[in-house]
């Protein structure tokens, strides 16, 4: 068994933590600008007479996340969803 010295292996954890720092950043980006996307997608969808929202569209993005991610995928999605187009009621 390979030990680490304890200055080691604060020095990994930072360097660890300071990459999900990054990720995390990414993540919040993102969300933010999926959420103004999706926004304007309904914005157009409305002014064009359609529907606020396509449940055929919105089961495909859950059946994605689940797919990938699982039960957990699940629930993402639908924090997702909620971001793009607010809550439903």
């Amino acid at each position: 068994m390979i030990t680490m010295s304890t200055e080691s292996a604060a020095e990994q954890i930072s360097d660890l933590r300071n990459r999900i720092d990054e990720i995390d950043s990414q993540l919040i980006e993102l969300w933010r600008e999926r959420a103004a996307i999706s926004g304007e997608v309904g914005r157009v969808r409305i002014a064009s007479g359609g529907t606020r929202l396509v449940l055929e569209r919105e089961r495909q993005i859950v059946d994605r996340f689940r797919e990938a991610l699982g039960a957990d995928g699940v629930q993402l999605a639908l924090l997702i969803l909620r971001a793009g187009r607010g809550p439903l009621l």
